[in-house]
């Protein structure tokens, strides 16, 4: 992480990404995002998914998992790998072709629309 530049967090941000937290669900304006771009990590800016697969893929090398058994619950949390921001958890009841389901905070996410070209 040494080599990460970290943003400056919203408190709701911080406590999500840094503390492990979740975020009220349906609360994200990212939820109604429908253009073509990149979802980014909001803690260090790291491409983390392609817009297209919204949210059943992530890019190469974007995530690191590890196993979550808080809340008496045995699940699988995702972060970014270039910062270790919590993002969600990834569910194994998703849409082809992965079969993966990310639930993702969006307040974990910035997104960054694809230029016009």
């Amino acid at each position: 992480m040494s080599d990460t530049k970290l943003r400056e967090l919203t408190p709701e941000q911080h406590r999500v990404l840094r503390e492990h937290g979740t975020e009220r669900p349906g609360s994200s304006p990212l939820n109604h995002e429908k253009r073509p771009g990149e979802f980014q990590c909001a803690g260090c800016g790291a491409d983390l998914f392609d817009a297209s697969a919204k949210f059943f893929d992530t890019l190469p090398g974007a995530v690191e998992t590890r196993t979550d058994t808080s809340h008496g619950m045995v699940r699988t949390e995702f972060h970014c790998t270039k910062c270790g921001g919590h993002l969600g958890h990834v569910f194994n009841d998703g849409p082809g072709p992965t079969g993966l389901r990310y639930c993702t905070n969006g307040c974990a996410l910035d997104f960054a629309p694809k230029a016009k070209e």
